[in-house]
């Protein structure tokens, strides 16, 4: 019993807001005087309460209540950033009460299409090099990473990894929204913790996703390389733990999780790793032989959408969701048709393992145009489908379609709308774009 109260109460220090802005100061992040002490302002209606997730309320228009974060300048001034006001900023008095500090203008965090958030605290950047670091950590785990890496390997690299890195993301990423979903635990309060991402915002904080992520996909491309390819362990290992410690940490620097959030998506990562890297060969080569797969991958990623809208009421994570298991039932039916076609045949095991081909000119050339030619054709895709999708699905329910944001809310149309538009990404990412490739002579 005195062990359970021990780890509760060490749970509830991890959980402990102030430790996350505690970071922050340390490395350079600072908000508006008084942050610490003050509760979110209300809207300038008046209204009153508590802001979910510790997020500041959005807010239309312009003007000087326009939702807008501003910046202090050197000058002692207000420098108007270019995108956001600070519903929730504790201005200085109308004195300038207070000595002027000197600010590092830095970039606007990502605007919420669909939620309408924006940051809204004055904010100092005192350390440009770790802002840009954990800018970077925290891309590591967001959609246009996703887009430039798994295509990466697959192009230029080994389809065969590729193919089980991306099994192993979807299982990862999907049980870690649903989890989310499941426990429901908001996200660190602001004050004390600065905002400076606020795209997922609306989401869940308990695990952390990225943490989830930025372990389980260096963890197992090491798990799957070593081995195939010839290459030094300790390099694999510096890889996972540089890669790990950057996402990690950039989720408690840009104010979006507690450590306690970040230490269980670490330790459940690790854990889903250990239950199906064991089933990701058998999964894989399910997905190449078996005649009927294209058929029950498509329906069995579908009932897990369906499943996973039902947690919940509406938030980013519901389309992540579904967005993920598109994306993994379009990969595995276009390795499906490679395999029944002949394409992208995996290097037989009398060649493993693999020696790392020298860098050429032409070999290096010839990596990048593959890879921006196939991410242009794979953006094209999602621009077309989401064309195409968010109409049809509208029509299909008989919802109003003159609101995009408000129909997107509906499962009747972001469901279809993330799963069949990723899932046409993921067919071209594993069997069109290789088919281009093939026919210009760049395989």
């Amino acid at each position: 019993m005195a062990l359970l109260q021990r780890l509760a109460r060490l749970a509830a220090a991890l959980q402990d807001p102030q430790k996350v802005a505690d970071f922050q100061r340390l490395c350079g992040v600072e908000g508006p005087p008084g942050l610490a002490a003050s509760p979110p302002l209300a809207e300038e209606s008046g209204e009153q309460g508590p802001l979910a997730n510790g997020s500041c309320p959005a807010r239309n228009g312009g003007g000087e209540g326009d939702g807008w974060p501003r910046l202090r300048a050197a000058a002692g001034g207000e420098k108007r950033h270019p995108k956001g006001l600070g519903n929730g900023a504790v201005s200085r008095g109308a004195g300038g009460e207070g000595p002027p500090q000197q600010t590092w203008g830095r970039r606007q965090p990502r605007r919420n299409s669909l939620t309408g958030e924006a940051a809204c605290q004055e904010i100092a950047i005192r350390k440009p090099f770790l802002y840009y670091l954990f800018n970077l950590g925290t891309e590591l785990g967001n959609e246009l990473f996703y887009i430039l890496f798994f295509p990466f390997c697959i192009w230029n690299l080994d389809a065969w990894m590729g193919r089980r890195l991306i099994i192993v993301w979807v299982w990862v990423m999907y049980l870690g929204q649903c989890t989310k979903d499941v426990i429901r635990w908001p996200r660190p309060a602001s004050p004390p913790v600065v905002k400076l991402e606020v795209f997922y915002n609306s989401e869940y904080s308990m695990p952390s996703t990225h943490a989830m992520s930025g372990t389980a996909i260096p963890l197992a491309l090491v798990l799957l390389s070593y081995g195939r390819w010839q290459y030094p362990l300790m390099y694999g290992l510096i890889l996972v733990i540089c890669w790990c410690s950057l996402v990690c940490f950039s989720r408690i620097y840009m104010g979006m999780h507690s450590i306690l959030d970040v230490i269980a998506g670490f330790l459940y990562a690790i854990l889903i790793l250990v239950v199906f890297h064991p089933a990701v060969d058998l999964i894989d080569n399910f997905n190449l032989t078996y005649k009927y797969a294209p058929l029950i991958i498509i329906s069995f990623h579908l009932a897990l959408g369906v499943f996973s809208f039902t947690l919940d009421t509406w938030s980013t994570s519901r389309g992540d969701t579904a967005q993920i298991l598109g994306c993994g039932a379009g990969v595995a039916c276009g390795s499906h048709f490679n395999y029944m076609l002949g394409l992208m045949q995996d290097p037989s095991p009398d060649t493993l393992p693999l020696i790392p081909p020298s860098i050429t000119v032409t070999l290096f050339g010839k990596a990048i145009l593959r890879l921006l030619i196939g991410v242009v054709l794979l953006l094209l895709t999602r621009i077309v489908m989401k064309k195409i999708t968010i109409p049809l699905a509208c029509k299909m329910f008989s919802i109003p379609c003159d609101d995009i944001r408000q129909a997107r809310q509906r499962m009747e149309v972001e469901l279809p709308y993330r799963y069949i538009t990723y899932g046409m990404v993921g067919f071209s990412l594993m069997f069109l774009v290789p088919c281009l490739f093939l026919f210009i002579g760049l395989s």
